[in-house]
């Protein structure tokens, strides 16, 4: 019997590349499969107009039907998307630094860092390093890993995406409670962006899913603590296997 296959979606602005410590982690158990979302990576630019289900449809004909979905960020969206509408392809669903039914301040914020990254986008991707990494003991290599990765985008590319990211909770809000796969939803205690009270709004909504905070992260936990993330999957997957 061959090994559990586990999809790594990754964050907007970023690339599969993102995941390789967590993957490293996770490669003696699962098969890990890590895709570029459309308009990431070496995938062509995203077009006007694309759409959170744009997005789904452009990764899902890579997901194996039974996958066990992590999404990080945009992709935890991505991830909640194919849960609903696609269920075959997920065994679970985990959701790690995810937004989650944003309050009018939360939106009002989140539109703002779009509205600064419209006007200066080398300045925007400079905010957003600091937002994730400053303070924290990850390895300055991966925080230029990051960096690269986020100057490379193509601009027009990024915004429309991160307007995906800024809007599309709210289209998924009101069906999340129809999730029928067992879920977790994790996230960092010190992420200002995906709040840990977001994550439990998350768990709440979803019929089946716990939430799991880990202390003095940020936005960046499949960089920042791989082990902590690897950790909480390694269980609730096993679990999930036995109920």
């Amino acid at each position: 019997m061959g090994k559990p296959t586990i999809v790594l979606l990754h964050g907007v602005g970023l690339d599969h590349t993102m995941w390789e410590p967590a993957a490293a982690l996770l490669a003696d158990r699962f098969t890990v499969i890590t895709p570029d979302l459309p308009g990431h990576g070496a995938r062509p630019p995203a077009g006007d107009g694309v759409t959170l289900a744009d997005l789904a449809d452009g990764v899902a004909g890579g997901i194996p039907a039974g996958s066990h979905l992590v999404g990080f960020s945009l992709g935890a969206l991505v991830a909640q998307h194919l849960a609903l509408y696609r269920p075959g392809l997920v065994a679970t669903l985990t959701s790690v630094s995810s937004v989650c039914e944003r309050t009018a301040e939360e939106r009002a914020s989140v539109l703002a860092r779009l509205r600064s990254a419209e006007a200066d986008f080398p300045a925007s991707a400079a905010a957003s390093l600091d937002r994730w990494y400053a303070g924290t003991d990850v390895d300055p290599r991966w925080v230029s890993r990051t960096e690269a990765t986020l100057r490379a985008n193509d601009v027009g590319s990024f915004l429309r995406c991160y307007r995906v990211f800024a809007t599309a909770d709210a289209e998924l809000g009101p069906a999340l409670g129809t999730i029928a796969v067992r879920a977790l939803a994790v996230t960092g205690e010190n992420d200002t962006g995906s709040t840990p009270e977001m994550t439990r709004r998350l768990a709440a909504a979803l019929p089946d899913c716990r939430a799991v905070i880990v202390p003095t992260a940020r936005h960046m936990l499949p960089v920042e603590r791989p082990e902590a993330l690897a950790d909480s999957l390694t269980t609730f997957i096993g679990e999930s296997a036995h109920v």
